[in-house]
């Protein structure tokens, strides 16, 4: 959980853990996204988006007014176009309230809320802290939550065969969970506790990442 008090503090663990028992009632499923909210269907990078509730609405997720931690995990998302890492934003899923903040901080960009709470509805219990790639899942209840809810919330286009601007055949994308190649619909891929994720478009890095990391 983060709680900022005068200056923001990023990041509540890069571990996780569940209070519940590891079968998660299905999330409300992504409503289409509205007309009014575009999706970014250009190249990386690929910024914050500045109407970040609405984009959760538009997930199919609820929002609170301070973080939820009574189902608590952390998976790890890395992106790459032709062997470089894209950045994953800090302050997905966080917005609309004053004391919503993303800031500059030592040189790192950081998100969270201003005394652990806001006045209306402002954070996802889908969101980043950071730049680290880290997604925390932090809700009221056991909630399966999806890579592709992470998309929508993110603003990115992300179907079968495009991520934002890179599209099959000319720039195919794959996908890696724990080092392994996934098949089907990658958007229904539940996240899941120190669980690492890769997003792979077109030639891939050196090395898949496989393990969540630990610093």
């Amino acid at each position: 959980m983060v709680a900022l008090t005068g200056a923001l503090m990023a990041g509540c663990g890069s571990g996780g853990s569940s209070s519940g028992s590891s079968t998660a009632s299905a999330s409300t499923a992504p409503t289409a996204v509205p007309p009014h909210l575009e999706v970014n269907a250009g190249p990386a990078p690929w910024p914050r988006p500045d109407d970040a509730i609405q984009r959760v609405a538009a997930a199919g997720l609820p929002a609170f007014k301070s973080e939820q931690l009574f189902y608590h995990v952390h998976a790890h998302l890395d992106v790459f176009v032709d062997g470089k890492a894209v950045v994953v934003p800090a302050g997905l899923g966080i917005g609309g309230d004053k004391n919503a903040k993303v800031e500059v901080q030592n040189g790192q960009t950081v998100s969270g809320l201003v005394g652990g709470k806001c006045s209306q509805p402002c954070i996802s219990p889908l969101h980043t802290h950071d730049e680290s790639g880290i997604l925390h899942v932090e809700n009221d209840k056991e909630r399966q939550i999806t890579l592709g809810q992470l998309f929508t919330e993110w603003g990115v286009r992300f179907n079968t065969d495009c991520v934002g601007g890179y599209c099959a055949p000319d720039k195919p994308y794959k996908v890696f969970v724990a080092g392994q190649p996934f098949t089907g619909d990658a958007s229904t891929i539940v996240l899941k506790n120190l669980e690492e994720i890769a997003v792979v478009i077109g030639a891939p890095p050196t090395t898949i990442p496989n393990a969540f990391p630990t610093s």
